[in-house]
């Protein structure tokens, strides 16, 4: 720079210094004050009505841990809206109520909402309460339950799916299973 500064003539090192203080000037003079702008849109400190970042907790969370899957901040709404498309789904549908693919979505996506519903801001106890994993992956769990249900509903697999009977007092003793202990061998059969 010094080199450079020594080759320029002491006219265009006038003319430069003289934009430099009319430019200085003008930032002074002018109504947006770019430092307050600056420190307020990009400090590192959090804004006075936020709570402090926790890194890897809340919106402090930058990773899943699972490829392919982002952090998402806004997923226990999403959780809530998609939930709740599942259980409108079957209540327009002709499934019976007594389906037992009907009992059990219902159950758990009421069980979700009401999780998420009260832990809106708290994504970790979400988690906690529905034993399922991250909330990202609850979000895809329901989209994907989602396309099930389509399949379900549109092949009517409820149909499909007989009684069973079942018998809740053998009279056998092992059950009627047929099993013998190990080391015992069946009368009349002798090595």
């Amino acid at each position: 720079i010094f080199y450079q500064t020594t080759m320029m003539s002491s006219h265009t090192l006038r003319v430069l210094s003289s934009i430099a203080v009319r430019s200085s000037r003008a930032a002074r003079q002018s109504t947006c004050n770019v430092t307050n702008i600056t420190r307020a849109a990009f400090s590192a400190q959090p804004a006075a009505h936020d709570k402090p970042l926790t890194p890897g907790i809340g919106l402090g969370k930058t990773s899943t841990g699972l490829v392919g899957l982002d952090v998402d901040h806004d997923a226990v709404p999403k959780m809530i809206t998609k939930y709740q498309a599942l259980l409108d789904k079957l209540a327009a549908s002709d499934m019976p109520p007594t389906a037992q693919y009907r009992i059990n979505v219902e159950k758990i996506a009421r069980y979700r909402i009401a999780a998420a519903q009260e832990n809106l801001d708290d994504p970790e106890k979400v988690e906690e309460l529905c034993n399922c994993g991250q909330v990202e992956e609850l979000v895809v769990q329901a989209d994907n339950e989602m396309k099930v249900m389509d399949m379900y509903l549109r092949n009517r697999w409820w149909e499909l799916v007989k009684p069973v009977d079942i018998e809740y007092n053998p009279s056998d003793e092992d059950g009627g299973h047929g099993d013998v202990e190990w080391g015992d061998t069946p009368d009349g059969e002798k090595k």
